[in-house]
């Protein structure tokens, strides 16, 4: 199969992104579509510069982008310190493994919103609240996919590492985490994405400001604008982090791949 260069890949998704809005646009014009259920680009144009003017019920629009931004980033960070050295230490140690194990694979695949209530109950309606959920969700996966990079290094080095005369501790900087960091990244990306679809679940509980309680409150006036000005928003914020991330990656594991 012919491979692509990185400018043809580019050209074809910019290619591919331009036809998608024109068709939009062409769809609206002829009213295929009523403006209530999906506004023109056009129309999402004017929606911007009204937020960026007047913002959304007296918030203005970099309000709610960064209260959203910094909610999950803080989630995000906390996930990382806390989910990385624990889901290791799963791996290396089959006692905790057990013990812990069971306690993640249940809570994993809870859908978030689901907890909104008891998160209401134990945590009250502030921040702490949304950035329980944000983390929570965030965190089971970074568990289990530390633990998952952590058993997979192979023994063989480690056994290496041993013969060689080489401390516990050294073993685990030197050999296990650069073993792991390549999974271990894969996860991050993987875990964050799910961490920022957990914002519109966070952003439920008697917000006040955030792109995802823009989005609600704007679902509940039938302000399609202003919900979808909303999910593109959370979409190219998603987009920055990933991106960052891989450059991140490329950068301090330049190794991935290559082992």
């Amino acid at each position: 199969m012919r491979q692509l260069s990185q400018c043809q890949y580019k050209a074809i998704s910019a290619l591919a992104l331009v036809v998608f809005i024109l068709f939009w646009q062409l769809s609206s014009h002829l009213n295929w579509i009523a403006p209530i259920f999906l506004p023109s680009p056009l129309q999402l144009i004017e929606t911007v510069i009204d937020l960026l003017h007047s913002g959304y019920r007296d918030v203005p629009l970099y309000i709610n982008v960064l209260v959203s931004t910094g909610r999950a980033l803080v989630a995000f960070a906390v996930a990382i310190v806390v989910g990385v050295p624990l889901g290791l230490m799963m791996g290396r140690s089959p006692i905790l493994n057990a013990i812990l194990d069971p306690f993640v694979q249940f809570l994993r695949p809870i859908p978030k919103i689901a907890l909104v209530p008891l998160v209401i109950v134990w945590l009250g309606i502030g921040e702490q609240s949304k950035f329980f959920l944000i983390f929570i969700a965030t965190i089971m996966s970074i568990i289990v996919g530390a633990t998952a990079a952590s058993q997979n290094i192979s023994q063989g080095l480690i056994q290496a590492a041993e013969s060689m005369g080489l401390s516990k501790s050294k073993i685990l900087f030197k050999v296990i985490l650069p073993s792991a960091l390549p999974e271990i990244m894969t996860t991050i990306r993987l875990s964050i994405g799910i961490g920022w679809t957990a914002l519109i679940a966070a952003e439920m509980v008697a917000a006040t400001s955030g792109l995802g309680w823009m989005i609600m409150n704007a679902g509940g006036y039938l302000r399609t604008d202003v919900v979808i000005v909303g999910i593109v928003l959370l979409g190219i914020i998603g987009f920055l982090l990933d991106w960052l991330l891989v450059k991140a990656q490329q950068k301090w594991v330049p190794w991935t791949g290559k082992l």
